[in-house]
């Protein structure tokens, strides 16, 4: 189960260090009560900590401003909570995102790497993002894996789609101009995407062998390679850049796109990534949409099979009749427990996956 920074209004109180672990431990016994074995919780959304470092400031999800801490440990919180009910807990890492929006995450603390170093940013429609080209920023970012790895006893790190956030060549025309030896712009940005993936992974595995290293693409892998710069092809079929990967395969079965097309319908996509060359070492995991329930793919109607009360258990049986398939995640909590707008449809689709893994 995700759990993204937009869920942690619903699925924890982070008034106090009792709050905190009623909340969680709440929180963990739904996602147990439908079949989940592990939980992938977002503790860096931005450039941020939901936990104390000396390297990011404290998120503003715990205490309302980036920068401000509580007087507990909500990570270490949620792991004790999460290993008691026998789930597994990766901590889930936006590696380069520093703000979404004006919102989010707000006012940027006087200690995030970001105000520290403005040299390392770059601003992207309204966001602002480290720039993958530059050798410090790739530095933290490993940095600030090894500190995680080394003071928690978790079971995996969870990079998600998220890598270069834009294709116009003005992004890092300045580093492209010293690093890349004449390398044409797609191939450079690749480059340095595959040496943070790789460097990530051989630091983990320093620190502490037994933590597996994960990475959540788009589903569709010609955007992953030619507008994230995400050479996924490559981390799938060659040893020491991830243990696992798990694309975000977010259609339904009966998907077709404007075109007619339907690479994307869910059975057809899932054997595109199950035929895709891969090494014995890495797995492929399936992360599904749930928050597609009661909304479609494609224009919501009562005849959707997102309107059935079963579409994601529907999915997860599908999964189960091809080998090669080592688990799914599903997209998120809020969606599943506490959807806005259709929780009579969630709470359906909760209870199928409830009665298939009880069986």
């Amino acid at each position: 189960m995700w759990i993204s920074y937009l869920d942690w209004d619903n699925a924890f109180d982070t008034s106090s260090a009792a709050a905190f672990e009623a909340s969680a431990t709440a929180a963990f016994d739904k996602c147990v009560a439908i079949g989940i074995n592990c939980v992938i919780v977002q503790v860096r959304p931005f450039t941020d900590a939901v936990y104390p470092s000396e390297i990011f400031p404290w998120s503003s999800l715990i205490s309302g401003a980036q920068g401000t801490a509580p007087d507990y440990d909500p990570l270490k919180i949620m792991i004790d909570v999460a290993h008691a009910k026998g789930l597994a807990f990766e901590a889930w890492i936006n590696p380069y995102r520093v703000k979404l929006n004006d919102k989010n995450p707000g006012e940027l603390a006087a200690t995030n790497p970001a105000v520290l170093h403005p040299e390392w940013v770059e601003t992207v429609d309204g966001g602002m993002y480290f720039n993958p080209a530059i050798p410090e920023v790739q530095t933290l970012i490993t940095n600030g894996v090894v500190e995680l790895v080394k003071n928690y006893n978790f079971d995996g790190i969870q990079f998600d789609d998220y890598f270069y956030p834009t294709t116009d060549a003005s992004f890092d025309e300045e580093e492209y101009l010293l690093y890349a030896n004449n390398k044409p712009l797609d191939e450079w940005r690749r480059e340095n995407v595959n040496t943070l993936v790789s460097g990530v992974y051989k630091a983990i595995k320093a620190e502490k062998s037994s933590v597996i290293f994960g990475i959540s693409p788009q589903g569709n892998n010609d955007n992953n390679y030619n507008s994230q710069y995400s050479d996924v092809s490559m981390w799938l079929s060659t040893k020491g850049y991830v243990d696992y990967i798990m694309p975000q395969l977010y259609w339904g079965f009966n998907y077709k796109t404007s075109g007619g097309s339907d690479r994307f319908a869910f059975k057809n996509i899932v054997n595109e990534w199950l035929t895709m060359p891969r090494d014995d070492s890495v797995s492929l995991a399936i992360g599904l949409g749930a928050y597609r329930v009661g909304d479609s793919d494609g224009g919501s109607n009562d005849q959707s099979e997102w309107s059935t009360g079963h579409n994601l258990k529907d999915m997860t049986d599908a999964l189960d009749e091809v080998d090669g398939i080592g688990g799914f995640a599903l997209f998120r909590y809020e969606f599943v427990f506490a959807s806005p707008t259709n929780h009579e449809l969630a709470t359906k689709e909760a209870s199928a996956l409830a009665e298939k893994y009880a069986a």
